[in-house]
Order: C-alpha cells, then structure tokens, then sequence
C-alpha cells in the first residue's frame, strides 16, 4: 500500500491508492508495527513516502566494548574525583594518619626520654624495638584486614594493632573516591603523620617536667580520642567488596614489577626511620643546640614533601617515578648526614631536606601500589602485602641504628 499525491493542485493532502484491493502480506498487520508517517516536502507539492515498518525483533546495537587493559573500576562505580564526600574522607585520613604514624614519628622523643631517664639501663639498640615493634604491627596487621571493618575505637591495649585497624582504613578507602587526583589526595591525608610528629612531642616535652610521664601520655591519648571521632564521623566506603578479600592472592603475587616494588619498599623502610629515632641524641651528643627541636624540622620538612610530590604525580609524572627520584635524593642525604656534626644551621637544612623526600617515600607508596593495580577491587590486599614488605623493613631498622649509634 503506498501513498500518492492527488493531481489536484490546490489540494496538499494524501490518499490511499484505491486501485488495489490486495493486500500486501508481507507488512505488519497491526499498526504498532508502523512508524509514523512524515511527509517530505518537494517544491510545493509531497513526494512519495513509503512506511517502514520497526519490527519488534529489533533491538540496539551494542555499545563498544572497553579496551581489554582497562583496570576494573572498585565496588561502587567510577571513582567522582571530588566532590564533598570524597574530600570529606580526606580530612578523615587525615586524622587517622595524625594518629598513627604521627605517633611513630614522634617516637624520637620518647627514645630520648626512654634512654636518659626510664630505661637507663637498657642501650639504645633495645629501647628502639619499642618503636619498631609498634611500626612493625601498624604495618603487618593491615594484611588480614580490609576497609569492610571501618574504623574501630580501640581500647589502647596494643598500639600497632590498633594503629593498623586505623591505617588500612585510611589507604584502602581513599583510592576508592579518586582517580586523577588520587596521589594528591592520598598526600594530603598523610601529611597529617607530619602534624602529629610536630604535635605529639611538643606536648610531651612540656607536660612530662609539670605533670610528670604518665599524665603526659594521657593528654596524648585524649587528643587522640577526639581527633580520631572525626573518621568515625566522616568515613564512609563506597560498597562492600563481593566476597570475602583475599588475604594472599597467588595472581597478584606472580606479577613480576609489583613484587620488585615490594622489595624496594623492604629496604626503603629499613633505613626511613633511623633519623627520626636518634636526631635528638645525635645533635645533643655532638653538642648542637636546639637538639630537641631537629625531630620537630625533620617533620616540618616532610609536610611539604607529603604533598607537593603527590601533586606532581598526579598532573605530570607517573608516581612510581616521582616516588623513584625522592628515594635516591633520600638516599644521598642519609649519606650526607655523616658530614653535619658542627653547624646546627647545617643539620636544621638536613633535617628540612630529608624529612621533604623521606616524606614523599611514604605518601606515594599508597598511590604507587593503585597505579600497578589491574583491578581496584584488589587495592586493599595489595596494599596489605605491600606494607607487610615494609613493615619487616622497619623492624629490623632503627634497632640496627640503635646498636651503631653512639658508638660509631
């Protein structure tokens, strides 16, 4: 059945052809499976239109298929990138990082303390696996957890394992909210470890001559009690992980690069921490003023370097390679820390220089580990090995320090 124009010019309307009483079998019955007519117009007058009928057997056509490298985004869609949320966990990282390798950096003024007055019997080299021991179980116990635990309000028994329940929080649900801002946002929330070791010793230098040891450490636990009820306001996962996380997953372990940068983590954490255990007894030793403040300038100088490198990871440089050149630039001025045993102006430009690039060693493991990662969904486990490689480093580390220091 077709439509045709009557040949009468000053009409412009359509009719059925009448000249043929079949009907075509081969078009739809029923008018749902015609499409509306639309007339196309030809000077002044309407062409002949055929409708064309949509069958209900059609269906779209498949949308392109993403490219097979694509890394599998994590529970929960596409990471915003921002927003209020998202920064919202940021500021709850923060707090989580304030008080837990906030504390770790400020250990050097418990070291002191330790050497010179409580344990004075013990040599450097045993007081140091305090601080190891607790860096050791913060790191390690990350491992058989995930962020599907949240944050824990713990009761203090063990400050590793508590630390621990609090830092894989931190690592494992921000990756989650951004994607090109990850390595900034992840600095930004380590920089908080930097406060806490400005922070933390301060207080405890203050308060310990007034009020004595143990009054000293509870202020320090009550400010962690309140700052820690921020994260426990604020932090949120995305969605829960399908399935139970694995703890050793035998496909991430066989990747080549990734088990290379475990390594590399393993011998970085073993030298990392030495300066913050023992630059308060170094500089007294060596008869330099201000000793007690150089902990203080290392981790002044590592809040910029918790940042501003992450930044450059994320708008200009991979961050494995950005992580690459603080490392070797740390290296070099651990060497160079044997020569400063005179100016106290000169160790104060030390302890700024290392604690930048010492600074960016830890806040671009985080980023680093995400940017090797196939699938988001692993991000937490990989995490959790990552940072078991480095916790045996910092075990073994500073103790080693203690049994050189002050001899050699």
């Amino acid at each position: 059945m077709a439509f045709y124009k009557l040949d009468t010019p000053s009409h412009s309307v359509f009719s059925l052809d009448a000249k043929s009483s079949v009907w075509d079998s081969s078009r739809p019955g029923t008018a749902e499976g015609w499409k509306p007519f639309i007339g196309t117009p030809a000077g002044n007058d309407y062409e002949t239109s055929n409708a064309r009928p949509q069958y209900p057997r059609d269906t779209p056509e498949p949308s392109p298929a993403l490219p097979p490298d694509t890394p599998k985004g994590p529970p929960g869609g596409p990471p915003p990138d921002g927003g209020l949320t998202a920064w919202l966990q940021v500021l709850g990282g923060y707090f989580l990082f304030f008080n837990t390798w906030g504390l770790i950096n400020a250990f050097g003024v418990f070291q002191t303390y330790y050497s010179a007055v409580l344990l004075t019997d013990k040599s450097n080299s045993t007081i140091a696996w305090i601080g190891t021991l607790t860096s050791f179980m913060l790191c390690a116990s990350p491992i058989t957890w995930g962020p599907r635990h949240g944050v824990p309000a713990p009761p203090g028994i063990v400050v590793g394992i508590g630390g621990g329940c609090l830092f894989i929080t931190a690592t494992s649900i921000l990756p989650s909210y951004f994607s090109k801002k990850r390595a900034l946002a992840m600095g930004i929330a380590a920089s908080g470890s930097s406060l806490g070791g400005i922070v933390y010793p301060l207080i405890f230098s203050h308060l310990q001559p007034t009020v004595g040891y143990g009054w000293a450490v509870r202020v320090i636990a009550f400010i962690s009690l309140v700052t820690l009820a921020i994260p426990c306001a604020v932090i949120k996962p995305r969605a829960k992980p399908p399935g139970r996380r694995k703890v050793f997953d035998t496909a991430i372990l066989k990747e080549i690069p990734y088990e290379i940068f475990n390594l590399a983590t393993f011998f970085g954490f073993v030298g990392q921490y030495i300066p913050y255990f023992f630059i308060e007894q170094y500089a007294g030793d060596h008869g330099l003023d201000m000793a007690f403040y150089m902990l203080t300038f290392l981790n002044v100088g590592s809040i910029p370097g918790r940042i501003l490198p992450s930044l450059l990871a994320d708008k200009y440089f991979h961050p494995l390679h950005v992580l690459a050149t603080c490392t070797g630039c740390a290296t070099i001025l651990a060497f160079c820390w044997i020569a400063v045993q005179h100016s106290t102006s000169g160790l104060i430009v030390w302890c700024l220089l290392y604690g930048f690039c010492s600074g960016a060693f830890v806040s671009l493991q985080g980023a680093a580990v995400a940017s090797m990662a196939t699938d988001m969904r692993t991000i937490g486990t990989r995490f959790g090995i990552n940072m078991f490689a480095g916790a045996l480093g910092i075990l073994i580390g500073a103790p080693v320090g203690g049994a050189i220091f002050p001899h050699s």
